[in-house]
């Protein structure tokens, strides 16, 4: 082989190289780019969601349940967000931001369920089934508190590993 093909080789696989890296880094950046509007919607939700419960014992049903359908908008969207990133970016993320994208879902999961238990508790109060409204929104508490242990442990895994998060 002549010094010039093995030179176009070398030169071949440095760019085949340089693409993948920075492809993979483009990846992460994607990630890095969407965290702090699906971080927004996951506070925005959560602040919708206490201000339900709040509406609810006061007994303004009507604003407690579309403080309840925003809270939940708010989860899915975020939701939605993190299994796109999931799916699309899987092969690039290592394990650490896999962990963390898997525990935000859980925790987005159970938050979505939690506004589902809320939202009967709503109806059942308000159609004055009260002990069946009052257990609605304990399994909501519970769910939600489920749901805390995991926003918990994503706060975690950033703290553990400031390198990686931005």
């Amino acid at each position: 082989m002549s010094s010039y093909i093995k030179l176009f080789i070398f030169v071949l696989v440095l760019v085949s190289i340089s693409i993948a890296v920075l492809i993979i880094d483009s990846s992460i950046e994607n990630v890095n780019a969407e965290m702090p509007d699906i971080s927004d919607s996951i506070a925005e939700g959560d602040k919708n969601y206490n201000e339900s419960v709040e509406l609810l014992n006061n007994r303004s049903f009507i604003d407690a349940r579309t403080k309840a359908d925003d809270a939940e908008h708010n989860y899915n969207r975020s939701l939605n967000k993190m299994e796109y990133i999931r799916n699309k970016f899987d092969k690039d993320l290592n394990n650490v931001h896999k962990e963390y994208i898997d525990t935000l879902i859980n925790e987005l999961t159970l938050k979505i369920k939690a506004v589902g238990q809320l939202k009967q508790s709503i109806e059942n109060l308000e159609s004055n089934n009260n002990y069946t409204g009052s257990n609605y929104g304990f399994e909501a508490n519970n769910v939600m508190s489920d749901a805390i242990k995991y926003q918990n442990k994503s706060y975690s895994i950033v703290k553990n590993n400031p390198k990686l998060f931005k």
